[in-house]
């Protein structure tokens, strides 16, 4: 049962997040050769705030993303 964790910014929308599991699972099925159904996304939405990414918080180095 292979379990995929994806930690995002917050602020996608389902549709987008919904994309994204679709293609996890169909790609990790496929590489791995597993049933689609035994195939496990969760995804973590972060504030930007509360990410740091070369010294500074993603809110102050990406205000616009």
């Amino acid at each position: 049962m292979p379990i995929i964790r994806a930690e995002i910014w917050e602020g996608r929308s389902v549709q987008q997040k919904r994309e994204l599991v679709e293609v996890f699972t169909k790609e990790t099925s496929r590489i791995i050769g597993c049933a689609p159904e035994s195939v496990y996304v969760v995804i973590d939405e972060v504030k930007k705030e509360n990410w740091g990414a070369g010294g500074q918080l993603c809110s102050d180095k990406y205000p616009d993303l």
